[in-house]
């Protein structure tokens, strides 16, 4: 019983702090619309939000979330050393480890999912768009991959629960 409610506990904080960035439930559905609408021609919102929904129940997707969005306060407030300060401020191209983190979320739904977030983190649309962009004084170095890699995981969900292999009660 104990075990449930730290899961609870850690999935209330990942999702309190993606709002505290800015970041809905609706942003992250949008982008899996805007990836799986071309393949399903009756896609609804709501079998969006679900999809990223179930996605936001996994316990390393969770602590994905935390742990990028510390990183991107901690660059905030200068509290990193140099040079990782500078490097996740300006979010560096060669730095790579915020991609990292969003292959460990990606890949919960297995290959497909590369080629969604590869596809969406190039084309950076809806939310995306808004994280990366550097004049709101807001680092999102992390929560950007992050974000991407929740849409691509809930969309590589999406295609294999269409294709029936996946139980939608239990991941």
């Amino acid at each position: 019983m104990a075990k449930d409610k730290k899961v609870t506990e850690l999935e209330t904080t990942a999702r309190d702090w993606l709002a505290e960035r800015g970041v809905t439930i609706d942003d992250m559905a949008e982008l899996v619309h805007y990836l799986q609408s071309q393949y399903h021609d009756e896609l609804s919102m709501e079998e969006c939000r679900f999809n990223v929904n179930r996605v936001l129940k996994k316990r390393e997707v969770q602590n994905a979330i935390i742990t990028g969005i510390q990183m991107d306060r901690l660059a905030e407030k200068k509290m990193l050393e140099e040079p990782l300060q500078t490097t996740i401020e300006i979010d560096e191209g060669l730095y790579g480890i915020d991609e990292i983190i969003a292959f460990s979320i990606v890949n919960v739904y297995g290959s497909i999912g590369f080629t969604n977030y590869g596809y969406i983190d190039k084309q950076k649309p809806g939310i995306l768009k808004k994280l990366n962009d550097k004049s709101s004084g807001q680092c999102h170095t992390f929560l950007d991959d992050i974000v991407g890699a929740i849409a691509a995981a809930a969309s590589s969900r999406l295609a294999h629960s269409i294709a029936g292999d996946t139980d939608t009660e239990e991941d």
